[in-house]
């Protein structure tokens, strides 16, 4: 989710990087060096900081209120698991439909006895798209 929130700065970093490069040329590069080497040791900080750390006792008080985040969390993993399965399959299926429809409509303008066995081929790549439907159907049945 920090991913999707960090999209705009990102996308405003980039601009403003291309504005400076193109406003002020050699300046602006190194300026971007000198803040992307201010990031990495703030990060070499950060990771030092984890990496040297004891881990928290937990309160028991605390202790179900993360069980309910946690089930929560494992909730919605399932639902965005079952929604990645929808679209990829989707997209696969259409794809895999566009080639083997153009194939089939060229093979059938040339010998139109061959409708059944182009029609089969064009329903096999259609099936991946059912695949990723009960794949989250079972996923959303265990949300």
């Amino acid at each position: 989710m920090i991913w999707l929130l960090a999209v705009p700065a990102l996308v405003l970093a980039v601009a403003g990087t291309h504005w400076l490069t193109r406003r002020w040329g050699r300046r602006a590069l190194r300026l971007v060096v000198a803040v992307d080497g201010v990031l990495m040791l703030a990060a070499l900080a950060l990771l030092i900081l984890v990496a040297t750390g004891s881990p928290a006792a937990a309160d028991p008080a605390t202790v179900t209120a993360a069980a309910d985040t946690t089930a929560s969390t494992a909730s919605g993993s399932a639902l965005i698991g079952a929604a990645i399965a929808v679209a990829g399959s989707s997209i696969g299926a259409a794809i895999a439909v566009a080639y083997t429809g153009s194939a089939a409509l060229a093979a059938m303008s040339e010998r139109p006895e061959l409708f059944g066995r182009a029609m089969v081929i064009v329903g096999l790549a259609e099936g991946i798209a059912i695949y990723g439907l009960i794949v989250a159907v079972i996923l959303i049945g265990r949300a």
